[in-house]
């Protein structure tokens, strides 16, 4: 797993197509936001800014880059020659999707590091930390469902826009307007009770308790995406 995990890791800087939309771009759109944090904290809240900084590098950072990689994977027979080798199906999976993970979350750790300091650090460290391995880990899952319907990389262009875009919407709804109306709503939605997560978790004022309770949604996703790509994912190119 670390041999493919650390060949896939120079193939991304190797291509640099997928470093600048998938990493270079969410930092810089990341860094806006910070940059802007007085005006877009007027709109929301400071925990509705940090939310949109975790999806947006979970969303072209890592969802986005990962579909891609394993489409062009299955497209070039890669993952099939991978089969063939000792090493399991769960391995060779973990060993590519591993880099852009780890990059994503050094992205949004970073982010988030430097916009405490400029804005006032979080008010649960800790409940931070849950809500973007929450957040990664569904990424992380609706990418491997969302490669199962992918046919090529160019393909993955097109299959990623709803998700991607859709978790961002839902993140600044969540954020800008709160769940006190559409509560059931906005917390089934991808990537809503990770955003009302994120919102207790810089903000305070709820209790912890209350705040642990909006995991279960997001890693309900994740076993929905889960499920859908063990259905759905192919090993050798689709026709």
């Amino acid at each position: 797993m670390l041999t493919i995990a650390r060949s896939e890791l120079v193939q991304i800087f190797r291509n640099r197509l997928v470093l600048v939309t998938s990493f270079v771009m969410p930092i810089a759109v990341s860094a806006f936001f910070v940059y802007r944090h007085e005006i877009f904290a007027q709109l929301g809240s400071l925990g509705y800014i940090a939310a949109v900084v975790l999806f947006t590098v979970g969303a072209f950072g890592l969802y986005t880059s990962t579909v891609t990689t394993l489409a062009s994977r299955r497209q070039n027979l890669f993952l099939k020659r991978l089969r063939s080798t000792a090493v399991s199906d769960a391995g060779i999976l973990a060993g590519l999707v591993a880099p852009a993970t780890v990059l994503s979350l050094v992205q949004v750790s970073g982010i988030l590091i430097v916009f405490g300091l400029v804005a006032g650090r979080p008010d649960n460290v800790g409940l931070l930390i849950l809500a973007v391995l929450a957040t990664m880990a569904m990424m992380i899952g609706l990418a491997l469902a969302t490669a199962g319907v992918t046919n090529s990389p160019e393909h993955a262009q097109v299959t990623t826009l709803p998700v991607s875009l859709g978790v961002i919407a839902v993140a600044s709804w969540v954020g800008i307007t709160g769940t006190e109306n559409l509560e059931l709503v906005k917390r089934l939605l991808p990537g809503g009770a990770a955003t009302e997560l994120m919102l207790n978790a810089w903000n305070g004022g709820v209790a912890l308790s209350d705040s642990l309770i909006l995991l279960a949604p997001t890693l309900a996703w994740v076993v929905v995406a889960v499920t859908f790509a063990v259905r759905m994912f192919r090993w050798e190119p689709r026709r």
